[in-house]
Parts: structure tokens; C-alpha cells; sequence
């Protein structure tokens, strides 16, 4: 009688605990040679561990800006190739001063010449940032809005 190896049990993933003795087990079989019964079963555990995290710790989308600066430094892009998708020198700026909005049309320009992911650009993120006085101007009309208000 021969001895059979037994199978690994492999089980979904759904709680921490889980998800640590999978990743353990992985770093158990990370020098497993391809074809082997090891390697199909850290193949398989590596697609587990992957859907649990994507879907307890999603990773967002950078924010658009910092898209576009680490695209123009990952691909050797310059302000002048940015200035010529965004239409003017003043726009770069004020895009990467994060005090314009992407129009659309900057936005389609930016995904096909750049190859930024659409959803990269597309991304809400805060208001515009605004200088302090600005800033005080805000508070100041919504103190004077809350006064106007109680006094009603």
C-alpha cells in the first residue's frame, strides 16, 4: 500500500483569525516550485487572502493631483507637457495648487495621453484649498448667518 499525501483543507476566509493563518501559511510555502501540490495551494490561498482584503481594506484611488504628479515623474513628463493638456500655464498651476477643479475635458485629456486610470482623475476630493482670508470670510458670513437665524 502506497502512502497518499493528504490534501490541504482550504477554507474560505472570513474573519481576522482567518486571514492570519492564511497569510502564515503562505509565507510557509513561498519557496514551493511550480507544478507541486504547494504551489497550487499558495496559488489558491493568494486568491483567497486577496478578495478578503479587497473587500475588508479597500485601498482608494490616489487623489487626482497626486495621480498626476507621480505619473509626470513615472513617465518623464514636464510642466510644459501638463500645460499643453491643460490648455495654459495657469492652469497647471492652479491644478497642482489644487485651487482649480479637473474639467472634464482636462480630465479625458489627462487618461488618454498620460494613461492616468479614470477613476484616478475622477476622484472628489476636497474644496479647493482657500488662503486664510478667505477662510476667515467663510466663517465670518456663516457666524453672521447663525446670528441673522437666532434672531428670527
Amino acid at each position: 500500500m502506497t502512502a497518499r499525501a493528504t490534501a490541504p483543507t482550504i477554507r474560505p476566509i472570513r474573519s481576522k483569525a482567518d486571514h492570519r493563518a492564511a497569510t502564515a501559511r503562505i509565507e510557509e510555502l513561498m519557496s514551493a516550485r511550480p507544478g507541486t501540490p504547494e504551489f497550487d495551494e499558495l496559488e489558491v490561498l493568494g486568491t483567497l487572502v486577496d478578495v478578503y482584503e479587497r473587500e475588508h481594506h479597500p485601498i482608494d484611488p490616489p487623489d487626482p493631483i497626486d495621480a498626476i504628479q507621480f505619473r509626470m515623474e513615472q513617465g518623464g513628463f514636464t510642466r510644459a507637457d501638463l500645460t499643453r493638456l491643460l490648455g495654459s500655464s495657469a492652469k497647471a498651476t492652479e491644478v497642482l495648487r489644487r485651487r482649480r477643479h479637473l474639467s472634464v475635458a482636462m480630465i479625458v485629456r489627462l487618461h488618454d495621453e498620460l494613461a492616468i486610470p479614470l477613476e484616478s482623475l475622477v476622484r472628489r476630493r476636497a474644496r479647493p484649498r482657500s488662503g486664510p482670508r478667505k477662510a476667515r470670510a467663510r466663517a465670518a458670513v456663516a457666524t453672521s448667518r447663525s446670528t441673522n437665524h437666532r434672531a428670527r
